[in-house]
Order: structure tokens, then C-alpha cells, then sequence
């Protein structure tokens, strides 16, 4: 099985949306009476929640992209005390 990369956006969205489904299943059931309009405001809330959501982890992700592939300041650049230590004269 091949892997992917894990996003948390789909995995809200996917949550509110089964969450929308349950209910109107449980209306049609006859579990519980759903007003019509109860439910846009869960859909929406969740599809806003979730791209807030995607947003953070494309963030997170491509800051912690960027520091993998930039060198640390450090061995760009050699210290100057002890590159002097080393190449002064007696």
C-alpha cells in the first residue's frame, strides 16, 4: 500500500460532513426530529474549520520543508575567533 501524506483539512472536513449525514440519518430514521436548516450551519462551520485548518498545516509544513533543505548558519560560515586562533603567526 502506498503511503501519503497525512491531511488534517480532509480529515475535519470528512468528520463534519459523516457528522451532517448521522443526523439527517437519524431524522429519517426516526431516532430524532431534524429542523431542515440545523445543519448548514454544521456543514459550513466545518468546511470553514477546515480550511482554516489546511491552511495551518501547508504552514507548518512548508517551514519545516524549508529548514530541512537550508544548511544551519553555522557551517555556512566558520566561526571568526577560532578561524583566527588558528591562522595567527607567532
Amino acid at each position: 500500500m502506498l503511503r501519503h501524506e497525512f491531511r488534517p483539512g480532509q480529515l475535519v472536513a470528512g468528520l463534519f460532513l459523516t457528522a451532517a449525514g448521522i443526523t439527517y440519518a437519524g431524522d429519517a430514521g426516526g431516532a430524532w426530529d431534524t429542523p431542515w436548516f440545523a445543519v448548514i450551519p454544521m456543514v459550513v462551520g466545518g468546511l470553514c474549520l477546515a480550511g482554516v485548518v489546511g491552511l495551518l498545516a501547508r504552514a507548518v509544513r512548508r517551514h519545516r520543508d524549508t529548514r530541512r533543505t537550508t544548511a544551519p548558519p553555522e557551517a555556512e560560515q566558520p566561526d571568526t575567533a577560532q578561524t583566527q586562533a588558528t591562522h595567527r603567526t607567532p
